[in-house]
């Protein structure tokens, strides 16, 4: 006798939760909007006030949604705040906190270089330009900061990995905490060239050349935070 695996089926909230994703990814890529009054979207929906509560409930917590008392139900993009808002628990301590960053950035962005040296389309090779020369023309390390996570940001978006671009934005916070003090100890010459490095193999379509521009790159990241050297793999 065979018997087939039984599918369990989500449960209403989870229904609505994934309904209402759906209708607002358009509202995330194009800029912020608001949901319909709660009645509203508990009569189009077909579905009680008190589930539409939850279920905004479930997507403001994971980002999507924030729920301003009075006003609305406003569409944001803060997938990322989660993890950035879990970190400082998890990991109590600063110095551990920007040495794992460096490892998981290891992990991550020399992909990432390679992902986009094979998939930026120009206007990304354009916006990772811009950031570049942000980064040649910063006054101050507050500068300095912005346009070196707008740099390792748009890269992420080029690399085609959606995925990867969000766990690099859900560090985000902890990426300017440690840019700003190797900013506040070192100047931008070794940055702005590096970046140029990357962003020159990208441009050649050389993915081997762009992953090794990045891992050199957060080496050097690593040595203006005086930590711990990683091994570099032979």
């Amino acid at each position: 006798m065979a018997f087939s695996s039984i599918k369990p089926q989500r449960s209403l909230v989870e229904e609505v939760c994934a309904r209402i994703a759906s209708e607002i990814r358009d509202e995330i890529a194009g800029g912020d909007g608001w949901l319909p009054p709660e009645r509203n979207l508990a009569l189009k929906l077909g579905v009680s006030r008190p589930v539409i509560r939850e279920a905004t409930k479930r997507l403001e917590l994971q980002g999507l949604l924030e729920v301003k008392h009075g006003v609305g139900t406003k569409v944001v993009d803060k997938l990322h705040k989660p993890l950035n808002g879990s970190l400082a628990l998890l990991i109590p301590d600063d110095k551990e906190r920007l040495r794992q960053l460096i490892q998981v950035r290891f992990m991550i962005e020399p992909e990432n270089a390679r992902l986009a040296a094979e998939h930026a389309s120009v206007a990304q090779i354009r916006k990772l330009r811009a950031a570049l020369k942000k980064l040649e023309e910063a006054d101050g390390y507050d500068a300095a900061v912005d346009a070196d996570m707008t740099f390792h940001r748009e890269l992420a978006i080029a690399s085609g990995n959606q995925i990867a671009a969000l766990l690099l934005h859900s560090l985000s916070d902890l990426m300017q905490v440690g840019l700003t003090r190797g900013y506040s100890r070192v100047s931008t010459t070794n940055s702005v060239r590096e970046h140029a490095a990357i962003l020159a193999a990208i441009e050649k379509r050389d993915a081997a050349a762009a992953a090794k521009a990045m891992r050199e790159h957060l080496y050097t990241a690593e040595a203006d935070l005086a930590l711990p050297k990683t091994k570099k793999s032979r």
